[in-house]
């Protein structure tokens, strides 16, 4: 697996899409909380097929990235600096940048760091101000939980890495690869993301001027779609999506990753 180094650690990485090296139309999509890169092959391939080079970033704790144990490590305006740490490695002037949740709040904390390398965003599922209660009401509890009892949690997670893969597909691997994390990172990861700013200030939202496509969910406590709403009132250049469900974009392609196509035809035009 290609990675880079990054305050000392490395990073994986992966390219779907056009030849090997080569980066016309360059994509980088980002992943949710405590998931890797994996969980976007069928969105990486549909967009793929449609001419333009997607990469796939493994974040420091996630994946197979290195697995720091302490929560300095772990913010969003670090996780921010990897994405750009990822076109600098890769000699990339210029790419669109976007993700799930977590690497949603990521790609913004990517526009905020380094503006001029974001030609355009993709956000499914931001987490704002108005998901920082329902979402430290989850994560405190899971942090404690991870941090407390991993003497009970590391046996079973080694247990779980045993279990072949590629047998009954992408999503139940995915999962089964959530579920064997080793517990002390974890914590270590949702440590750092709750004592850390969830994302850049409206204000500096609101100077954000890259095309931007948001998809939000209704029904959905962590990611409410008044976030979206939000964003998109924020962001001047922005259109809105309401997916039918979580599942919608999981299997592509479909009509978001349609949409998601012919939004980056626009913006590469």
């Amino acid at each position: 697996m290609p990675h880079l180094g990054f305050d000392g650690h490395r990073i994986a990485f992966e390219q779907r899409g056009r030849r090997k090296g080569a980066t016309e139309r360059p994509i980088v999509l980002i992943h949710g909380l405590l998931f890797a890169r994996t969980h976007h092959y069928y969105l990486a391939d549909a967009l793929a097929e449609r001419g333009n080079t997607v990469l796939l970033i493994d974040l420091l704790g996630h994946g197979e990235s290195d697995r720091p144990r302490h929560s300095r490590f772990h913010s969003m305006e670090a996780y921010g600096r990897q994405v750009v740490a990822l076109l600098d490695h890769l000699d990339i002037p210029e790419a669109v940048v976007g993700g799930t949740s977590l690497g949603a709040n990521t790609t913004l904390e990517a526009v905020n760091h380094a503006p001029d390398r974001v030609r355009a965003m993709f956000i499914e599922m931001p987490v704002l101000e108005r998901a920082a209660p329902a979402a430290g009401a989850v994560f405190l509890p899971l942090t404690i939980a991870f941090a407390q009892f991993s003497g009970i949690l590391e046996p079973a997670s080694r247990l779980i890495r045993r279990v072949p893969r590629g047998l009954l597909g992408l999503y139940p691997d995915v999962f089964l690869d959530l579920l064997a994390q080793d517990p002390v990172p974890s914590a270590a990861i949702l440590h750092g993301l709750l004592v850390g700013r969830v994302a850049p200030h409206p204000d500096d939202r609101e100077k954000m001027e890259q095309p931007t496509l948001i998809i939000g969910h209704q029904r959905d406590l962590l990611h409410p779609f008044s976030d979206a709403e939000a964003l998109h009132r924020e962001l001047r250049n922005s259109e809105l999506i309401q997916a039918r469900s979580f599942f919608e974009l999981r299997f592509a392609p479909n009509r978001l990753s349609d949409r998601l196509a012919d939004f980056l035809d626009e913006v590469w035009e």
